[in-house]
């Protein structure tokens, strides 16, 4: 009997600790850490830094002549939330401030490489524009040649020889 009191004790205390353990390990969530100063600063200055990397890539797009306006709308984006991130960095809400450059950042991952394959297909789109306007000149030049050769001819044999004859 004493071992079967002893058994439930110890199931009960087991439960006890159980269920202390689930709700404070749920309460545990709502829990805010302060992020400092520097923290958030290291952030921002992070952000500005990937925002003119990703800048760059977009010029270097442009430039090739690919249809950058998906990118410039994300790079908007971006900027966004790092002026947020400034703004909140300038009323002294580190956390905020912090949260904001880091969606920045998030926002811009894989930027480069999306700004990069834009370039890479603008100047093969170029390349193949190029050679077709280069080998359609020269075809289009050769025929008007021939064209006129032939013409030429034709009118020679019909009306006779030519200005002497």
């Amino acid at each position: 009997m004493l071992r079967e009191i002893m058994g439930f004790h110890i199931k009960l205390v087991l439960v006890f600790v159980a269920s202390m353990l689930m709700v404070f390990s749920n309460c545990a969530g709502f829990y805010v850490f302060a992020v400092s100063e520097g923290d958030a600063a290291a952030a921002i200055t992070s952000a500005e830094e990937k925002i003119v990397i990703c800048y760059s890539a977009v010029a270097e797009a442009d430039a090739a002549g690919a249809n950058v306006s998906a990118l410039l709308a994300t790079l908007g984006e971006a900027g966004e939330f790092l002026s947020k991130a400034k703004w909140s960095h300038g009323r002294s809400d580190f956390d905020s401030a912090f949260g904001f450059a880091n969606q920045s950042q998030d926002k811009l991952n894989g930027f480069v490489v999306d700004a990069e394959a834009l370039t890479e297909t603008a100047v093969k789109e170029n390349y193949w524009d190029f050679s077709v306007n280069v080998v359609g000149s020269v075809a289009g030049s050769v025929a008007v040649v021939c064209c006129s050769f032939v013409v030429w001819r034709f009118f020679k044999k019909r009306y006779g020889g030519g200005v002497g004859a």
